[in-house]
């Protein structure tokens, strides 16, 4: 059994840019009219990027910084409508672990940026890892 109560460190590798400034102006998904935005990577991580490449589908994993972290229970889509649910059952970015996970598809790589269609992260939002969608996978 791992010891759940040890501190995790996660370092950013990057960080988005984006015209999102708000969480007020973002979509709540990716496919929800989410403007292109680049995933810009620290120096030190541009060798990480060999092999991505124009049309690749990733996965993009962030840490939601604005997120609200004491939040266990939350109405999703934030629609007053729907039945209030554990947030382990939706994809509210308020969590105890605000990790985003986003399907993306790879419009540009420039030296250590990657332009992505669908990313509804904030402008400044911290990239902790990328991950290619493999063949059969959904990448939701």
């Amino acid at each position: 059994m791992a010891n759940l109560r040890g501190d995790l460190a996660l370092r950013p590798v990057g960080h988005v840019s984006s015209p999102l400034k708000d969480r007020a102006s973002a979509p709540k998904q990716g496919t929800e009219g989410a403007p292109d935005a680049w995933l810009v990577f620290e120096p030190s991580y541009q060798t990480a990027l060999e092999g991505l490449a124009v049309g690749d589908r990733i996965i993009v994993l962030t840490w939601l910084h604005q997120a609200s972290r004491d939040v266990l229970r939350t109405r999703p889509r934030d629609d007053p409508r729907n039945p209030e649910t554990g947030v382990f059952a939706t994809r509210s970015p308020d969590r105890p672990n605000p990790v985003g996970l986003h399907p993306v598809e790879i419009l540009r790589v420039t030296g250590r940026r990657v332009l992505v269609r669908g990313l509804e992260a904030l402008d400044g939002t911290p990239v902790v890892d990328v991950k290619p969608v493999l063949k059969g996978d959904t990448g939701a």
